[in-house]
């Protein structure tokens, strides 16, 4: 089964404290992964930022939901216990228990009220954790940016677009410095070789570039092409970038080759620009904090 949503988890979670006992949140976790069925990999499943697995989020956030509407008691940091209120709330039978269920406490409408200036009716639609909610938005609008970017390379010089590449390349910490990279640039005059830039600074081996502004899909012929033109340099290291798309016959030549040929298509090159800051400017940042347990714990 998917990974529940943190308000299918509120019940099970409940139920699973009904016999008194305090039990920490790792042994929530995984009593409520038995109890859902999850497969290994869905309890490693990572949040999109890789920072955190979605089941444990979920988790979290359905503990202190519990916690603020009265349900569940924290004895100690990271334990939790049920209170009479939420025997009282099993008692009722309830067939779940989400979000709208815990309106009815007085102090859980205190807790939404004091976290948020608007009503917060997303996680109550969609069953997104507020860390989902805000990752789902970053997700959406790079994904936005990503295809901005990518109209903007196309419609850009050849010549505009080779040097992009190599800064972008020295942003990754290829090539040594900008002018070291981009003497390189063009000056070769093979045929299928755009450009060479230093693996490292200290100019210890080289990669050869093939860069091209391609609307559509770039075949098996031309990757052979650029792989041919580096067997020519006795190179065994090449990066191969399009504003494109790789046809499946391409991917796999690269893949089955000695020589070592990196393909990135225009989806990645716009996702290396926005993550290494080439043609973009940072407009806001937020930042998520939590509690350093480490600093109440040393009074």
């Amino acid at each position: 089964m998917p990974i529940p949503d943190f308000q299918t988890i509120m019940l099970p979670l409940l139920e699973l404290a009904s016999d008194g006992k305090v039990r920490s949140m790792a042994e929530h976790r995984e009593a409520l992964a038995e109890r859902f069925n999850l497969t290994p990999a869905e309890r490693e499943e990572l949040l999109p930022s890789g920072t955190q697995q979605v089941f444990n989020n979920r988790v979290a956030w359905a503990s202190v939901y519990l916690q603020r509407a009265g349900l569940l008691t924290r004895p100690r940091r990271g334990h939790y216990q049920i209170t009479e209120r939420g025997r009282e709330a099993l008692r009722t039978k309830p067939q779940r228990i989400n979000i709208e269920f815990l309106q009815q406490y007085p102090e859980f409408n205190a807790f939404r009220e004091k976290t948020t200036d608007k009503k917060p009716v997303e996680e109550t639609r969609t069953g997104e954790t507020p860390e989902e909610t805000l990752e789902t938005a970053f997700q959406q609008m790079r994904g936005g940016l990503a295809l901005e970017i990518l109209e903007q390379v196309k419609s850009c010089t050849p010549q505009f677009f080779e040097r992009l590449v190599v800064e972008l390349l020295v942003g990754m910490g290829y090539g040594g410095t900008m002018h070291d990279a981009g003497m390189a640039v063009g000056k070769s005059g093979d045929e299928g070789i755009d450009g060479i830039i230093k693996e490292d600074r200290l100019g210890l081996d080289l990669i050869y570039l093939q860069a091209k502004r391609w609307e559509g899909t770039v075949g098996r012929p031309e990757v052979q092409k650029f792989v041919g033109a580096l067997h020519g340099k006795h190179a065994r290291k090449g990066v191969f970038i399009t504003t494109g798309t790789f046809a499946q016959g391409a991917v796999e030549y690269a893949a089955g080759i000695d020589s070592k040929v990196v393909l990135i298509d225009g989806k990645r090159l716009a996702e290396l620009m926005i993550e290494f800051n080439v043609g973009v400017s940072t407009r806001a940042t937020y930042q998520v904090k939590r509690i350093d347990g480490d600093y109440f714990n040393g009074e």
